[in-house]
């Protein structure tokens, strides 16, 4: 799977009717979060139709140790098969750096960002589900789960961003630049941020076409030099302002039970999370960064759904 600018991307005739039944999961992820992964991993399996894949992308070092998943529904790539062998890592660092545009060097952020809107232009599917590794499906999934009636789910929480969240506030006015739009009104502002996400992926391609355009540069290194960025917004922005939302349903509800705290959770307090979801929730979140160990996220998910 070799990087494509999206307006060279092999395109079909398809209807968005036709295409609306094919489904990809992608998580780009490392070695650190691995029995995350895999936790991530055997719930796709459990909940997603037999015909859907999950790609994982890792740096090359980590392809290895990931190998072990790799079998009809899972494909295991490096970064390298999926962004120009201009994108480099710079040794003993956890830094990046694209030779095109060296400057600012790339962190591993903003890596993984690039990573999900590179693959979404490459596979051949349409409707594109982006899953973190600290994600676990607890539900069975059908492609109307993410694009109902044929059209894929935009995640757009009304007001979400206030004047406390500042990076949301800069994320959303680096999409609007990269993006060629006027700044955005004072906050309150739609949030697209969410653990799980649906994408259509012409509309990811349509897109990066546009900050092609907007910036006169190929958009990874339009991307790679911002130093705050969020996929999310960007596609979230893009969808709303420049397309109107067209051919997408929009909705507040991720449809993932998410647990953002930077405090790591007591088997009971997992617990409790965990049964707390709400009917329609597929998924649940407990984030990598609250240190929750994977015993504690294992023992509380087996005391939920035993039996």
């Amino acid at each position: 799977m070799a990087a494509q600018r999206p307006e060279s991307r092999r395109t079909t005739d398809h209807s968005a009717t036709e295409t609306a039944g094919r489904m990809v999961v992608v998580t780009p992820t490392y070695a650190p979060d691995l029995e995350l992964f895999s936790d991530l991993h055997e719930s796709v399996l459990r909940c997603f139709p037999d015909d859907v894949r999950h790609l994982v992308v890792v740096t090359q070092p980590d392809v290895a140790p990931f190998r072990r998943f790799a079998g009809p529904r899972c494909d295991v790539l490096g970064v390298g098969d999926v962004l120009p062998g201009s994108v480099r890592a710079l040794p003993l660092t956890k830094l990046w750096v694209n030779l095109r545009r060296p400057l600012p060097p790339l962190r591993g952020w903003i890596l993984q960002q690039l990573v999900k809107l590179a693959v979404a232009v490459q596979v051949d599917e349409r409707v594109v589900v982006t899953a973190d590794s600290d994600i676990v499906f607890i539900r069975p999934v059908t492609v109307e789960t993410f694009a109902p009636g044929g059209q894929v789910r935009l995640f757009r929480m009304d007001d979400g961003v206030d004047r406390s969240l500042t990076r949301h506030v800069r994320w959303h006015a680096v999409s609007r630049s990269l993006l060629g739009l006027p700044p955005a009104p004072p906050p309150p502002l739609p949030d697209y941020v969410t653990a799980l996400n649906s994408w259509d992926r012409d509309v990811v391609a349509r897109m990066l076409a546009r900050v092609e355009e907007v910036t006169g540069r190929g958009w990874l290194e339009a991307v790679g030099r911002e130093l705050h960025f969020s996929e999310c917004m960007l596609y979230g922005v893009y969808a709303d302002e420049v397309e109107q939302a067209k051919d997408l349903v929009t909705t507040g509800d991720s449809r993932c039970h998410t647990y953002w705290g930077s405090d790591p959770l007591t088997v009971d307090g997992a617990a409790t999370m965990i049964s707390s979801a709400e009917p329609q929730d597929v998924a649940y979140m407990i984030s990598a960064k609250s240190y929750t160990p994977l015993d504690v996220r294992r023992a509380a998910h087996a005391r939920v759904f035993a039996g």
